[in-house]
């Protein structure tokens, strides 16, 4: 994976406007909470194959990045992105790593399900 370029992510994120694909979002620990402070707690989110028709899709901030998708009756939102990668298959890989390099929130887009 590369580090983020806005205009290459936001290129690959309109490649997928009003297109039914799958998504899979995935918060890990990192995400939300420190582990370095116990007064903070553990929090993650996943979903996998969500099947859906976004018909906008934003990428802004400094670093990391806050990525949006709007669907008919909301928005899909993924923060502190830091990297991308447009795979050989024409997903969209999208994953912010913490400080420690580990993996803390992944969106992902597809034209089909992932595995």
């Amino acid at each position: 994976m590369d580090p983020v370029n806005m205009k290459s992510v936001q290129d690959a994120l309109e490649g997928f406007l009003d297109t039914e694909v799958y998504v899979h979002l995935e918060t890990t620990n990192g995400a939300y909470a420190s582990h370095h402070n116990e007064q903070f707690f553990s929090a993650g989110a996943y979903i996998r194959n969500a099947k859906l028709t976004y018909e906008r899709a934003k990428i802004t901030g400094a670093g990391p990045y806050r990525v949006g998708l709007k669907i008919p009756f909301g928005w899909v939102y993924a923060e502190g992105i830091t990297h991308y990668e447009q795979d050989d298959k024409g997903r969209l890989l999208l994953a912010g790593h913490d400080y420690d390099g580990k993996l803390a929130v992944a969106l992902q887009i597809s034209t089909t399900p992932f595995e």
